[in-house]
């Protein structure tokens, strides 16, 4: 049994939602779909979800939003006709937007549902698609398939209780079309997952089921080793271990959301990522396991966006919970941190720069030179990180020593290491200005 998950580009347009078909359709065994919202048709269109977020923005501010709604529904009607489907559902469309418009209660849990009709309208066009089609299939709404989560707008969590209720789904007969981002928290209001939750959704859905194995379809044929943009044709990656997908995933790798795997690494549910305009391609596999390779380097991540908060004071290493007194500061000040190498003498603490704002940073500086008596307490902005990932890695004899020599070659000065926290990967943090650089001659050093 499998669950296949159509991300955005897939359902973009009635030529895509088509490929979706013949893909359901050739393979008996895809019984669970989960959709995006339509994503762009071109480089400079705009993504359903993009539009539906300004709708609901200008309704907030009692601006004109007529606008936006004669574009969605413009986008939905595009498609409805070209595949043929009965009209009538676009007006089902239209009143569920004015029916959220007018939910009541916070303006996060109105933008919530206006957001969700992206993917709602996508799994009930796909869902008539395919019984026109005569393939046997039925529109199941999150609340009926057991999607319950906490009732954080934007930032919705699982409840366990939701497993075993979507396992009761496996006594169905039709192909069932469940639409992802968003489930019902238990007083019945609906919540989205953050962005780039259809992932979550079908994670979820695949860990209920216990699904043999899930499908991802996306618009690429597999992971690439590094990003195609910064090094060109760069190597496919064919199997990855669940470890290694969360440490690319995390440093900026586009395939998938950070967490959105969770709920499928926990059932060790295989994941396939296929590509919707070439879906006889391998893909990429995503598992458990897999044997030591010499070639232990599988990926190379980089992302932008973060500083580092450099603190000293002689003797630290002797002085009993100064770490904890120095992180009890972030946490006071609501701030989340990504990594804290450190020294006999120093620690640095790094954090992506929207959650180390300018506002906070005297408040905590001055903190930390108050509270810690510290000698030194500097903050340093515009740092990338660059994670070089493979299972293995830290059993491997000269990958460090590689690596070091591959930024060397480009020029590059590592403004810090953190090695030892992971077990397959290890962090760089540069200047973002030399980041392509540094992918490239590390992409050269490990994979040609």
């Amino acid at each position: 049994m499998k669950v296949a998950k159509f991300g955005g580009s897939s359902v973009a347009n009635a030529e895509q939602l088509r490929k979706v078909g013949n893909i359901i359709k050739s393979d008996p065994k895809r019984k669970f779909i989960v959709v995006s919202a339509p994503g762009k048709r071109f480089k400079n269109d705009t993504k359903v979800t993009d539009l539906l977020i300004q709708l609901g923005n200008a309704y907030h501010n009692q601006q004109n939003y007529e606008v936006f709604l004669v574009a969605i529904l413009e986008r939905f009607q595009e498609i409805i006709n070209d595949l043929e489907i009965d009209l009538s559902l676009l007006s089902e469309i239209e009143n569920n937007i004015k029916v959220a418009l007018r939910v009541e209660g916070k303006p996060e849990s109105k933008m919530d549902a206006i957001k969700a009709i992206g993917e709602d309208s996508s799994a009930k066009i796909l869902s008539a698609y395919l019984n026109q089609n005569n393939i046997s299939a039925q529109y199941m709404n999150p609340k009926d398939a057991g999607i319950f989560v906490s009732e954080e707008p934007g930032n919705a969590q699982i409840l366990p209780e939701s497993f075993e209720l979507l396992y009761k789904l496996r006594e169905k007969d039709h192909i069932l079309v469940i639409p992802g981002f968003f489930g019902y928290s238990k007083t019945g209001k609906l919540v989205t997952f953050s962005r780039g939750g259809s992932d979550i959704t079908g994670s979820i859905v695949a860990a209920g089921v216990k699904a043999d194995i899930y499908e991802n379809f996306t618009d690429v044929d597999s992971v690439y080793s590094v990003n195609p943009n910064i090094v060109n044709n760069p190597k496919e990656i064919t199997t990855l271990t669940y470890k290694e997908m969360r440490e690319l995933s995390y440093a900026g790798f586009s395939v998938f959301h950070d967490e959105a795997l969770i709920p499928a690494f926990r059932e060790k549910i295989p994941v396939c990522i296929k590509n919707t305009n070439n879906p006889d391609a391998p893909g990429t596999f995503i598992i458990a396991e897999k044997e030591a390779s010499e070639k232990c380097v599988v990926g190379i991540a980089s992302d932008t966006g973060f500083c580092s908060l450099y603190v000293s004071k002689y003797l630290m290493n002797r002085e009993v919970g100064f770490g904890r007194r120095l992180l009890n500061i972030f946490e006071d000040e609501g701030i989340s941190f990504e990594h804290a190498p450190s020294g006999i003498d120093d620690m640095s603490v790094i954090f992506r720069v929207n959650n180390f704002t300018k506002d906070k940073e005297k408040i905590v500086v001055d903190r930390i030179k108050d509270e810690l008596k510290v000698d030194t307490v500097s903050l340093h902005r515009d740092l990338a990180v660059i994670m070089v990932v493979g299972e293995g890695l830290v059993n491997t004899v000269g990958v460090a020593g590689k690596a070091a020599s591959a930024f060397a070659k480009a020029n590059v000065n590592i403004e810090m290491i953190n090695q030892g926290s992971s077990e397959v990967s290890m962090m760089f943090g540069i200047k973002d200005t030399d980041i392509d650089a540094a992918i490239r001659s590390l992409y050269q050093t490990f994979f040609e």
